[in-house]
């Protein structure tokens, strides 16, 4: 079994820049703000959701993914995320970046970014072989940048704020481009067509992706300070062949008239073409602990 921390780099291939992995030694401005239930009623309530969540997990999802969750699983367990709140997983929202952090709406404060750039928290709330329930802290214009989830199915709630997502679906049978002569560029993308473009805010339904469909290739940017509640299963494992792959998008038009590939269905703006990248060394992540209800196993 993968190990928690390992499940973490998978998902996002954090860089954590040395940052602990101790909540006590980090920057109060990149804590991920959790707080304990004062109210019993509240805590059993809570507590009772996070553990349906992970029962209905633990007696669906399987190892290889097979076979995949039902449609009335899925909307089983898509009704049990719209329930959760920030409240039941030991979070409290934030409104505030402290006007500390940096992105698309930070580039006149160039000169504090080295100093006050904020990390994406990752917390995982539990994991194991079939499933991993996990926790995104987002400050306000980060991103997770273009990444795959091979064969795998995830869920994501947002729990605060507002969250951009762009994603793709490969095209099928593959399609690759090709130079002015027809045969395979040396420098391959490939052809995939647009899922989804839009902003989800909370309170906002659970947003459900597959391995061949509903935008398995997805992009996350922080239009606020923002939560998501993630499911994904199974989990990433190289070994399995579930590596996560970063990409770099092209407009179809872009490249179409270089590569000598066309899109025979449908117009140019609904395709892009993805060429797979490394991990991009400012992706910036690192662990947070999670202080929610405790899953009994």
């Amino acid at each position: 079994m993968l190990s928690k921390f390992q499940i973490a780099v998978d998902k996002a291939r954090m860089l954590f820049l040395g940052a602990r992995k101790t909540q006590g030694s980090l920057s109060p401005f990149t804590q991920c703000s959790f707080s304990s239930s004062a109210n019993m009623v509240e805590h059993q309530s809570s507590s009772s959701k996070v553990q349906a969540l992970y029962e209905l997990c633990k007696s669906t999802f399987s190892s290889s993914g097979l076979p995949p969750p039902s449609s009335a699983v899925v909307q089983k367990i898509c009704s049990l995320l719209d329930s959760i709140s920030p409240a039941d997983v030991g979070m409290k929202e934030e409104t505030s970046d402290d006007d500390r952090g940096h992105g698309i709406f930070g580039l006149q404060r160039l000169s504090r970014v080295a100093k006050w750039s904020q990390p994406i928290t990752y917390t995982d709330v539990y994991e194991c072989d079939s499933f991993t329930i996990c926790i995104f802290c987002f400050p306000t214009s980060s991103v997770i940048p273009l990444h795959d989830h091979p064969g795998m199915t995830v869920f994501s709630k947002v729990l605060y704020g507002s969250l951009h997502v762009k994603a793709y679906d490969w095209v099928e049978p593959a399609v690759l481009s090709k130079n002015k002569d027809g045969f395979p560029s040396a420098s391959t993308e490939r052809l995939a067509k647009f899922a989804v473009d839009k902003v989800l805010t909370a309170p906002c339904g659970t947003s459900v992706l597959y391995p061949n469909a509903g935008g398995n290739l997805h992009c996350f940017t922080a239009l606020t300070p923002c939560a998501v509640l993630d499911i994904l299963t199974p989990t990433y494992n190289e070994q399995a062949g579930r590596k996560c792959t970063y990409y770099h998008d092209y407009p179809d038009s872009t490249l179409s008239a270089a590569s000598g590939a066309e899109v025979k269905d449908g117009g140019t703006d609904e395709y892009a073409w993805l060429s797979e990248i490394e991990t991009p060394e400012d992706l910036y992540m690192r662990p947070g602990q999670y202080t929610g209800p405790a899953i009994r196993e």
